[in-house]
């Protein structure tokens, strides 16, 4: 579709200023130099595919923002000069301008690693893409595939007429269900009584930056152990998270956001939607694991009951940010990637030793502070054997510096009988 989605213009109003800023990035380890020349080769094809757009205004007013081609991209950056801190070198590389507005939306950079090898960073606009777009472009990139031909392109007239259509006929839907049903108009309270709010004032902080750590699990070993304690992969990945955070000093229990993927296509479209699950140190696998499965029969935040999402298209960004403020956010995001295809374990003839996948904060500062009630953020994904855990602390008085965060996430995982590969 060549139309902004709900979350996509989310996103952008992020971009705007309205909420916390948030973009996506990927990172690479390789134990042998990268030639320059395998780079570029890298930046070119990212420039001919999907993360070669930008948002354009309709000319008719009701009309969804859409999306356009653009050729704009940042240099290629192959810093000279070896870093020593990998995660650290990533952390910064995320304060580039990446505007999905007026481009250009994604940037590539390279340094070179102490004792040998090299970091890739590829960083986008949450905009144009989320995780799994990201990893998709990445993937069209490396692979040699064709890109994913560009939407047709829509009418502001037509697509004016479907989304004003759209929110009448459902919001008068939603309307007359009101009349008949207290359970609609309880939803529709608690939503209004959010949204004036903004959220859960006891829970709610002040973000003035970010901690980060990134390590790396065997996956065979974390497979093990999620088996042996009758839960799953991604069980044993809220309740890593659960531990850090109650390490933290986070109050119990954790209120946790899940995206879940509704991806049908090719896409780089943002195309999640978030449920919640609620989770205590105390609980099994098995446990998380019935929760989990009860919070995606449930149906994903939202709107309430009824009303069309589409409504916030239709207004300005002050009144739709509003209505979306914190849409999504809980204690804590944990976000399971999944398995990466096998074209990212390398980079040209380069072998790649760790790949990490992540969404971070950039511009948050004592100068520049966010409201929010995530304290933690958790990217969870696999490649050639390994898990490869993301961890983005939010509060900075809990989880202190990365060398503070990063043993905490060690000792965590020293609890499930796991060994770490700190980055």
């Amino acid at each position: 579709m060549d139309r902004l989605t709900v979350v996509d213009e989310i996103f952008l109003r992020r971009h705007r200023g309205y909420g916390v800023p948030i973009v996506m990035q990927g990172v690479w380890r390789t134990e042998e130099a990268v030639d320059a020349s395998v780079l570029e080769s890298v930046h070119s094809a990212l420039a001919r595919g999907a993360l070669g757009r930008r948002v354009v205004r309709p000319r008719v007013p009701g009309a969804r923002l859409r999306w356009e081609a653009s050729t704009a991209t940042h240099p290629l950056r192959y810093a000279r000069e070896a870093v020593d801190d990998v995660v650290a070198w990533a952390d910064a590389q995320t304060g580039v301008d990446v505007d999905p507005e007026h481009g250009p939306a994604w940037a590539l950079a390279a340094t070179p690693v102490v004792g040998g090898g090299t970091a890739v960073s590829l960083v986008c606009s949450h905009a144009v893409a989320d995780a799994r777009g990201l990893v998709g472009a990445v993937d069209v990139a490396l692979s040699g595939k064709s890109p994913v031909p560009a939407p047709r392109r829509t009418s502001d007239a037509a697509d004016a007429a479907g989304l004003v259509g759209t929110v009448l006929a459902r919001g008068a839907a939603a309307s007359l269900g009101l009349a008949v049903s207290a359970r609609r108009r309880r939803e529709l309270r608690d939503f209004r009584n959010a949204a004036s709010t903004g959220r859960a004032t006891s829970r709610t902080h002040t973000a003035t930056g970010t901690t980060t750590a990134i390590v790396d699990v065997d996956a065979a070993a974390w497979d093990t152990v999620a088996r042996r304690e009758g839960g799953t992969a991604n069980g044993l990945f809220i309740a890593l998270v659960t531990g850090v955070a109650e390490a933290a000093g986070i109050p119990m229990p954790l209120h946790v956001s899940v995206p879940v993927d509704l991806r049908r296509t090719d896409t780089v479209d943002n195309a999640v939607v978030v449920t919640e699950v609620i989770v205590t140190p105390d609980c099994s696998l098995s446990d998380i694991r019935r929760a989990s499965r009860e919070a995606y029969t449930r149906a994903p935040m939202g709107a309430p009951s009824g009303f069309p999402e589409e409504i916030v298209q239709l207004l300005p960004d002050r009144v739709a940010h509003r209505l979306t403020s914190g849409a999504g956010e809980r204690d804590a995001l944990c976000s399971n990637i999944g398995r990466l295809p096998d074209s990212l374990a390398a980079l040209g003839p380069h072998r790649t030793t760790g790949v990490a996948t992540r969404a971070m904060h950039p511009g948050l500062s004592p100068a520049r502070p966010v409201a929010t009630t995530t304290r933690l953020s958790a990217y969870l994904c696999s490649c050639a054997g390994t898990y490869t855990l993301s961890i983005v602390g939010l509060d900075s008085r809990r989880f202190g510096d990365a060398a503070r965060l990063r043993r905490s996430v060690v000792a965590q995982l020293e609890k499930w009988g796991l060994l770490a590969r700190p980055w």
